[in-house]
């Protein structure tokens, strides 16, 4: 007997395409309990600042929504639960010829199919610093920044991307890789994209979610379609960190445009099954929801209070 028409024409299943994070997010929080709809930043133009010089002479940093690790702040380990105490609201930096402990149990990554036991998939630094040494690069910046994860885009516009663009400057920085985490962390490294490609600062955001940072148009995307949490490639697997790296930093060479995507070859696994997961209403119980606005009410309150202090 002849296989399905999918199978005789080769089609891939219709769960294999990005995750609609933005319609997923919404649906989830109507479900658990908050009524008004996220409002995901919208652009349909981008700034695009060109290479000022060859990559091979510029320099450049890394902007992430990670945080430094604190063992004051709870469990920020591998698979911890989401820990809203360990949110950090202004930006940081760090410098990067010593190594970092930045770890993302502050955000919504995508824990079943991620256990974040390797920074290198959201921290590339291991990998910028080879290409520096191997002349890909003209230098690594001397630091790299920390980017809140804000829900308010105003707070990220006025405040938190102009002191990263100032932090920048005040580094000579030529190129920044934005490599965020989360679906807010992909607005936000987005906005911040943004923000620096108008003041003459080249840009590429790493990430895996597609719908949002090309809701709100940035200069260059890499989009690599794996679970959040991986924007740097796959845990314990260098060639992969190093390939998504370098897809990152020949999208800087050569974009010819604002608004460039360009999608990774490396696929997560063969079974796209994992995509259906992710805060999908469909797959969750009445009482796991439940749950779920008991556990994000009582989070929000250790963040408010973080935030306060």
């Amino acid at each position: 007997m002849p296989g399905s028409l999918d199978d005789q024409l080769g089609f891939a299943p219709d769960c294999d395409s990005p995750v609609p994070y933005m319609q997923r997010t919404r649906d989830y929080y109507t479900a658990i309990g908050y009524t008004t709809p996220y409002r995901w930043a919208h652009y349909v133009e981008a700034p695009f600042q060109p290479l000022k010089k060859p990559l091979a002479q510029s320099r450049a940093t890394i902007i992430t929504t990670a945080a430094p690790y604190d063992p004051a702040k709870g469990d920020q380990g591998p698979g911890a639960a989401y820990n809203g105490g360990a949110k950090f609201y202004k930006v940081y930096d760090g410098g990067t010829s010593e190594p970092h402990d930045l770890r993302i149990s502050h955000i919504g990554y995508d824990r079943k199919h991620t256990t974040a036991t390797d920074s290198g998939t959201w921290f590339p630094l291991p990998q910028l610093l080879k290409a520096a040494a191997k002349g890909r690069i003209g230098e690594v910046a001397p630091r790299f920044f920390g980017a809140p994860t804000n829900r308010s885009h105003r707070v990220t516009i006025d405040f938190d991307a102009p002191e990263i663009l100032a932090r920048c400057l005040a580094d000579q920085v030529d190129v920044a890789v934005l490599v965020p985490n989360c679906p807010v962390c992909h607005q936000t490294a987005a906005l911040v994209a943004r923000h620096l490609e108008a003041r003459g600062i080249s840009t590429v955001v790493m990430g895996c979610a597609k719908d949002i940072v090309e809701h709100a148009a940035v200069p260059r995307f890499l989009f690599s379609d794996f679970p959040l949490g991986n924007s740097a490639g796959k845990p314990h697997d260098i060639p992969s960190q190093a390939l998504t790296l370098e897809l990152a930093l020949g999208l800087l060479e050569h974009a010819s445009g604002a608004r460039t995507t360009m999608q990774s070859p490396l696929r997560w696994s063969e079974d796209a099954s994992w995509k259906l997961d992710y805060n999908n209403i469909s797959q969750i119980s009445p009482e796991e929801l439940a749950r779920r606005r008991s556990e994000f009410d009582k989070q929000k309150e250790i963040a408010r209070g973080n935030r306060a202090a």
